[in-house]
């Protein structure tokens, strides 16, 4: 009789841990999967015509500081622009959004834009009194060009 309870017993705990493994890779699966519908989602609207037109406008576009995208009239494009990447960084920094799916969505978007951008968002910082005035674009290009290297052969 003890026997059979014993088997019982190491058949319940198996059992358990087998249910628990099974959760565990399940709750995975679904942190990729809304992972990757998120970035998609965001990659949904990077690919619209608004977005785009508004890139082609900022990349073709010489600025010298913040002053001359004020004076040009292109502030809102650079926003759009600046807060989309910036919402990307956010969700990387939180490591709610997958480096690798970023990378290969975005990484010449990011890598250019940020280069274009960037005497133009520290003069903002300065400024306006900003100091962390897109911080988190900053964050996803270090992100984006660390990978790279690291990617090199």
């Amino acid at each position: 009789m003890s026997e059979i309870q014993s088997i019982s017993i190491v058949i319940a705990a198996t059992s358990v841990v087998i249910g628990v493994i099974f959760a565990i890779v399940e709750l995975r699966n679904v942190i990729k999967q809304r992972q990757t519908d998120l970035i998609i989602r965001l990659y949904s609207t990077f690919v619209t015509k608004e977005f785009q037109e508004a890139y082609q406008t900022l990349w073709t576009t010489d600025f010298k500081d913040y002053d001359d995208v004020l004076k040009k009239g292109y502030l809102s494009r650079l926003r759009t622009i600046g807060g989309f990447f910036e919402g990307i960084g956010v969700l990387l920094h939180r490591k709610l959004a997958d480096i690798r799916i970023i990378d290969d969505l975005f990484r010449e978007s990011i890598t250019l834009m940020w280069e274009k951008a960037k005497p133009v968002l520290y003069d903002a910082r300065e400024q306006l009194n900003l100091p962390a005035y897109g911080r988190y674009f900053e964050y996803l290009y270090n992100e984006v060009k660390q990978r790279e290297q690291t990617q090199k052969p």
